[in-house]
């Protein structure tokens, strides 16, 4: 079977070491990269299964490092490690185009968890890419459009670029439109597991999908206090 292969981005040179060989000793395959410039090289070299990116780094910030991969690469899963943990900060690694975000100081065992479950997404949207590709699925939002097979969201004649997991969670809010989204399924459905880590990460998207929403006045998603939320429109 291929080993999973890691770019980790991380200038703790001891933080890095010790993940690298826990991990190698797990079976996965790790590509070290101390700074922003030396990371963009070895994801063009390399093309890694999943990318664990600090967004403190030198050279080329780890924000600055994500947007880069996304022009070239809007399927690779990325993880990105943060020491902040407040939601603005969050907010602008996923509008970046991360996947996932970590606290330092993190759990090994979480990563590896997180990273089999992002790879694992990451070849089932791949597959199911490749038998839809001739049948993108459109549907409309207001005065949105939804592609959801090329991951674009359209208002009039702006394209707005949204990740996997946007299109997953808007997708799912629009199966429920008008009516209640619980919010353990969505996070069973979408993230896998329904943990209090798991709940705050959906909020963000879902403060990000409003955001792209914003245009139209129409359109409302609100938050049912400790149920779940409604996709109005």
């Amino acid at each position: 079977m291929k080993k999973i292969h890691i770019l980790m981005v991380e200038d703790e040179e001891v933080l890095a070491m010790v993940v690298k060989e826990t991990l190698e000793n797990r079976g996965f395959e790790i590509t070290i990269a101390t700074n922003g410039i030396e990371a963009w090289s070895k994801f063009n070299l390399y093309k890694p299964d999943i990318c664990v990116i600090d967004i403190m780094v030198p050279k080329k910030d780890g924000l600055s490092l994500v947007s880069d991969i996304r022009k070239v690469d809007d399927q690779v899963p990325i993880i990105f490690l943060t020491a902040k943990i407040q939601t603005n900060d969050v907010l602008k690694g996923l509008e970046a185009g991360a996947d996932d975000y970590m606290k330092k100081p993190f759990s090994m065992e979480e990563l590896i968890l997180r990273i089999k479950r992002l790879v694992r997404r990451s070849s089932g949207r791949a597959d199911q890419h490749n038998s839809t590709a001739l049948k993108p699925l459109i549907t409309t939002i207001g005065n949105y459009t939804l592609n959801y097979s090329r991951l674009e969201l359209i208002y009039h004649d702006t394209i707005i670029n949204i990740s996997n997991r946007d299109a997953e969670l808007l997708k799912l809010l629009l199966a429920h439109k008008n009516e209640l989204l619980d919010k353990r399924t969505a996070l069973l459905q979408i993230w896998g597991e329904d943990t209090i880590y798991n709940s705050r990460t959906m909020d963000v998207y879902i403060t990000r999908l409003r955001k792209y929403l914003m245009n139209d006045p129409q359109i409302e998603i609100v938050n049912i206090r400790g149920k779940g939320y409604k996709l109005m429109e």
